[in-house]
């Protein structure tokens, strides 16, 4: 028993020794950011802000790379796959927690399959539609909708993915059942509402605040229960008589399991000098979005919300009878 024991903690102890080795040399080339989504879209939007000070941090470049597809699902895959040595992290918002009620056959888990960062920003969404659409408000797009509702097109990107969570939202919130058009991101779906090939989206702040301003697009409302200081003029969806509608996305950062405490420590502290940066808080401002508390920036900070999303959405998703499988 004795010597078990003893082996044991040797183990352990070699483990622990093996892990401040790699962090006192880590990083010793570039770092890869994994985002799940398309290129332009609004998680892209706020992994690209982070990956400059983050690099200046970490003293080697964080290279943003875009596996979109299946809802974030197979970047989620790539990351829980990837060697544990602190040069492939995860940048994914909410899809997260709604992932494991949406797919039976899900090739990962969120609470075991992963070392957890921090969360990093939380950011309101908005309804928004092409900008020669004939409506002026939310009760005219409503009575629009009705009006045309086999060829009124609601573009998301996929499965899964908040746009189309807040999608299904809208749906059931004004009771009718629109033509979903997915799009492997919403980058790529915005793109198709500037050109009027698809008639609304509901997109994040990151990615909508711009084109709202330059009138490139119409807006409709906001997605959170107070209205936003980037547009303070647009009344929220809640106030226009959708009581209870708020989706705001939240954005976690991520490693695969195993990856060594110390180098989690040195990612951790990057990322926190790059929420830090004052262009970076200027920005975030500018579209509405948070950055998360001091403890909230932490791995018990994020599994802990992690847990919390997963219980709250779960109900929700199976209610509505929806599976990705």
């Amino acid at each position: 028993m004795k010597t078990m024991i003893t082996i044991k903690t040797l183990l352990a102890a070699c483990a622990l020794a093996c892990g401040f080795a790699h962090a006192q040399k880590y990083p010793d080339k570039s770092i890869t950011l994994i985002v799940p989504f398309a290129a332009g879209g609004p998680t892209d939007v706020v992994a690209r802000m982070m990956s400059i000070p983050m690099g200046q941090s970490l003293g080697q470049p964080v290279v943003v790379e875009n596996v979109n597809g299946a809802g974030g699902t197979i970047g989620a895959t790539k990351v829980a796959r990837a060697a544990p040595n602190g040069y492939t992290i995860f940048l994914h918002h909410m899809g997260m927690s709604t992932a494991p009620a949406l797919y039976n056959k899900l090739s990962f888990d969120p609470l075991t399959d992963f070392e957890y960062i921090g969360q990093v920003v939380d950011v309101p969404m908005t309804l928004v539609a092409r900008k020669d659409i004939p409506a002026n408000n939310l009760q005219e797009l409503i009575a629009y909708i009705k009006a045309n509702e086999n060829k009124v097109s609601l573009a998301d990107a996929g499965l899964g993915a908040v746009s189309n969570l807040c999608g299904l939202m809208f749906k059931s919130a004004i009771g009718v059942n629109i033509n979903t058009i997915p799009y492997k991101g919403t980058g790529p779906a915005m793109n198709d509402l500037l050109g009027g090939q698809v008639d609304i989206l509901c997109d994040q702040t990151t990615q909508t605040v711009p084109m709202i301003k330059d009138g490139r697009v119409k807006v409709f409302g906001v997605t959170t229960l107070k209205r936003l200081a980037a547009l303070p003029n647009v009344p929220t969806l809640d106030e226009q008589g959708l009581k209870g509608f708020e989706v705001k996305v939240w954005h976690g950062m991520y490693a695969p399991k195993g990856t060594p405490a110390p180098v989690l420590k040195k990612i951790n502290t990057a990322m926190r000098f790059a929420m830090a940066d004052p262009m970076i808080k200027q920005r975030l401002t500018e579209l509405s979005s948070d950055i998360p508390s001091s403890d909230k920036m932490t791995a018990d900070g994020l599994k802990d919300h992690l847990k919390l999303e997963i219980n709250k959405w779960g109900p929700i998703i199976r209610k509505a009878g929806v599976s990705a499988d």
